[in-house]
């Protein structure tokens, strides 16, 4: 965990403060955001499903990310009546879905300038 007061940490809040795209950044940054977006979006809204999507992921950080995401207003978590146990089902807020076709853009730029050693992703956002 990074120190709040370290210089690091203080130049990250500045940034988010002061640049609209830096904040926009912050909000898909972390390994998994973008994927479990679209997987939302494409269907994939719960728990076990989004864990046999991105099967790669592990539970704690799934459940991490799903939170960091419920925050900042990208999904909200709908409890599922008369299941026992109760289930959550996700879905995207309307500023959930305004960002997909932003995730579908960026993807298609990564296809036209991959890393040298990508490894193309099937599960990949396409336009």
């Amino acid at each position: 965990m990074k120190k709040e007061t370290s210089s690091n940490s203080l130049n990250e809040q500045f940034l988010f403060q002061s640049c609209e795209l830096n904040s926009a950044l912050k909000v898909i940054s972390g390994r998994w955001k973008a994927q479990i977006v679209y997987s939302i979006w494409s269907g994939n809204d719960r728990f076990s499903l989004l864990k046999q999507e991105l099967s790669a992921i592990s539970e704690q950080v799934l459940s991490r990310q799903l939170k960091e995401l419920e925050t900042q207003a990208i999904l909200v978590k709908i409890p599922i009546p008369e299941t026992v146990p109760a289930g959550i089902s996700y879905r995207l807020t309307s500023k959930g879905i305004e960002l997909v076709p932003i995730l579908q853009a960026l993807c298609n730029w990564g296809k036209q300038y991959p890393e040298e050693n990508c490894i193309p992703l099937s599960a990949c956002v396409t336009g």
